[in-house]
C-alpha cells in the first residue's frame, strides 16, 4: 500500500475541501494513489451532519467580526474548532483496495495518535469504544476525528491540536460535548512545538499502522497532477 503526503502548509477550508473532493473522484478511477494531505486552516467552524446549531454559542455577527467562517460539511459528528497551531490530516484512502472496514479505518486512525503520544512523549492516550470517536487523554480531546466515506473511498479525517489556541474552543460545544474540553500537546507538556516535526511523526506513525509507503509529493506536483487531469475531461 502506497499513500502519498502532501504539506499544504497553510490553506483556506473551502479550498482545501473543493481539492478533497477532486483528489476522490480520482482515486475512484483509479488515477491517482491514495492521499494523506496535511493541512493548517486559517480560524474555521465546521459542522458534520449531525451537527445542532444550538452547539455554535457565538452569535454570527460576532464571527463574522472575527475573520471566523462556518462551513456545513458530509463527515460525522457535530460541530469542531480549526486554527492555526492545529495539524489537520485528511487521508483520501480507497478502503476497498486496502482491505479494510470503516470501523478497521478508525480504529487505525485513533491508534496513529494513541501509540505517537506513548512512544513520543510518554502520554498515555485512549479511545472510548462505542462513544465518542477521537483521542482521549482523561477526559480531555486532543484529537477530533470525523469522516465520511463515499464509494469506499475516505474523506475529512483528524485534527490533532498542537500550539492551537484553545480559548477558540470557547465558541462552541466541540462535537456537541458540553461536559468535556479540548486539550493540546502544548497545554500538556508546557512547551511550544514546532508543527513540521509532528507531522513527520504523524507520517511515521500513520505509515507504521497502516502498513504503508508514505510518498512524499509536493504540493505544486499534486495540483498540478489534478490540473491535467481536469485538462483531460474538458477535451472529451
Amino acid at each position: 500500500m502506497k499513500i502519498n503526503t502532501v504539506d499544504l502548509k497553510m490553506m483556506d477550508y473551502g479550498k482545501c475541501l473543493e481539492l478533497q473532493n477532486r483528489i476522490l473522484e480520482l482515486r475512484d478511477a483509479e488515477k491517482i494513489d491514495d492521499t494523506l494531505l496535511m493541512v493548517e486552516h486559517p480560524a474555521v467552524l465546521t459542522q458534520g451532519r449531525i451537527s445542532n446549531d444550538a452547539n455554535i454559542l457565538t452569535e454570527s455577527r460576532i464571527l463574522e467580526e472575527m475573520g471566523i467562517e462556518v462551513f456545513k460539511t458530509s463527515r460525522g459528528g457535530d460541530v469542531t474548532y480549526h486554527g492555526p497551531g492545529q495539524i489537520v490530516g485528511y487521508p483520501i484512502i480507497n478502503l476497498k483496495k486496502a482491505g479494510l472496514s470503516v470501523k478497521d479505518y478508525l480504529d487505525r486512525i485513533q491508534e496513529v495518535f494513541i501509540r505517537m503520544l506513548e512512544e513520543e512523549y510518554g502520554i498515555i492516550a485512549h479511545k472510548e469504544e462505542a462513544k465518542y470517536t477521537g483521542v482521549w487523554i482523561g477526559q480531555d480531546k486532543v484529537t477530533a476525528i470525523g469522516i465520511h466515506v463515499k464509494r469506499m473511498i475516505t474523506m475529512h479525517g483528524f485534527a490533532m491540536n498542537i500550539n492551537t489556541n484553545l480559548d477558540h474552543f470557547s465558541l462552541i460545544n466541540p462535537c456537541g460535548l458540553s461536559d468535556r474540553r479540548p486539550t493540546s500537546l502544548k497545554n500538556i507538556i508546557k512547551r511550544e512545538l514546532v508543527l513540521d516535526d509532528i507531522k513527520e511523526k504523524i507520517i511515521k506513525y500513520f505509515g507504521d499502522v497502516f502498513n504503508a509507503e508514505m510518498v512524499r509529493m509536493a504540493d505544486k506536483k499534486l495540483l498540478d497532477h489534478l490540473e491535467a487531469e481536469k485538462s483531460k475531461i474538458r477535451k472529451c
